[in-house]
């Protein structure tokens, strides 16, 4: 079964998938997107907790670019094209404000992604692109001559459909209830593209200590964790500071979820130590007097019922589980001096050892992807097959969480829209 031929094929109805869709068809084109699920925009309308990172506003683009590592030397065209601003102007344009919070995170006024991707979803069917949902791409048709491998069509469970362009938008692995499971990059290997395994990027990790799975649902606003190998070197030692999420597995939240890029690196030689510093922003001195001045209001009540005023908000039995029995009975006046000390050592520095992640089913973002060095960022096209071009996740490019990954969408989307 065919039905005939498209000006541009879109292979995935992601965020980057209906940015391409949209663009390409606002001029002119006609377009086919093809969506394995029963609708488009399954993960956009999850992101961000339901909320929707719709971008980063840091309106320095180079200083925006740093976020992408060694990829932002082949992203200085494609945002010169498609920006920050671009991606704002364009979603305020279609009645849909964006506020911003902390770390310029921005998110929709009304605070939900489903609203995001209705905006997409509007923008594909309002410029005529034909949909094709319940639809699984299972190969892309190619043929070669004088020298060159093209790609003509997509073969699906629902037929052949041939274009002169085809756009690969199938995204990576993460999140593969939704459908991302990075198919798209299985064909790529079999055209000559480098393909990097995909790997769980941003992702929580797991602890061996008891005493952080107690504390699971507990946030904490504003901490500093340290992570290390076993030689605690400083080559290899790093922080971070942010908030963090303990769960019954471990520990989450973008403090943790932007670290585990670098603190997988480090499991590949054994078990990270890693120490949570719950007063980043306090010397150890004035920390040293803090505690002594609540020592003195509370001479004589036990040293366990006095924690809470001593440490943050939910982490009192935390750390009175890291005490001796008979320490955490004492009566304040009777603590030494030595053992005040070591309290507040422990403050600074609350030991914990990160076994491992939590893998590809709960990472938000997986890295992995087409070598950018095969790829024209100029319009995302293939370097290998005529005619094929990539956006979003099927690029290897790592990134933090904060915005950056749906601004990367938003960008080579528009561009392989562009272009095409």
């Amino acid at each position: 079964m065919s039905s005939g031929t498209y000006d541009v094929i879109v292979i995935g109805g992601g965020a980057s998938g209906m940015m391409a869709a949209g663009r390409a068809a606002e001029r002119g084109r006609r377009v086919l997107l093809i969506e394995k699920n029963k609708e488009l925009g399954k993960k956009l309308s999850i992101t961000g907790g339901g909320r929707c990172n719709i971008l980063n506003a840091e309106s320095d683009t180079r200083a925006l670019l740093e976020n992408y590592g060694e990829a932002a030397k082949f992203l200085h065209s494609p945002f010169a094209q498609h920006g920050m601003q671009d991606s704002w102007d364009f979603f305020l344009k279609r009645d849909l404000p964006i506020v911003v919070e902390a770390r310029k995170r921005a998110f929709p006024e009304v605070q939900s992604a489903p609203a995001v991707t209705k905006v997409m979803r509007n923008y594909c069917t309002s410029n005529n692109v034909e949909l094709k949902v319940k639809t699984k791409a299972q190969e892309l048709i190619t043929e070669t001559g004088g020298g060159e491998l093209r790609v003509v069509g997509v073969r699906t469970n629902q037929g052949d459909y041939y274009g002169q362009k085809i756009i690969l938008a199938t995204g990576g692995s993460s999140h593969a209830e939704t459908g991302s499971t990075g198919e798209g990059l299985t064909w790529l290997s079999q055209y000559g593209h480098t393909v990097h395994e995909p790997n769980p990027n941003l992702v929580p990790l797991t602890v061996e200590e008891d005493w952080v799975k107690t504390l699971s649902g507990t946030t904490l606003s504003f901490m500093k964790i340290t992570f290390a190998d076993r030689d605690n070197t400083k080559a290899t030692r790093f922080s971070r500071t942010g908030k963090i999420l303990f769960t019954h597995f471990g520990v989450s939240g973008p403090l943790i979820l932007n670290a585990a890029h670098q603190v997988k690196q480090l499991l590949a030689a054994g078990p990270v130590y890693a120490s949570i510093d719950m007063y980043p922003d306090t010397e150890v001195g004035t920390l040293r007097n803090r505690v002594l001045e609540v020592f003195n209001k509370n001479k004589n009540k036990s040293l366990k019922n006095i924690l809470k005023d001593i440490t943050p908000a939910g982490l009192a039995e935390a750390v009175a589980a890291q005490l001796t029995p008979e320490l955490a009975e004492s009566k304040v006046h009777s603590v030494s001096r030595e053992d005040r000390q070591a309290l507040v050592d422990r403050l600074k520095a609350m030991p914990l050892t990160i076994t491992g992640t939590m893998g590809m089913d709960w990472a938000v973002i997986s890295d992995g992807g087409v070598d950018l060095t095969e790829v024209d960022t100029r319009t995302m096209a293939s370097k290998k097959v005529t005619n094929l071009y990539f956006t979003g996740d099927v690029l290897n490019i790592n990134r933090p969480s904060g915005g950056y990954s749906l601004q990367l969408c938003w960008t080579t989307g528009w561009v392989a829209g562009s272009a095409v």
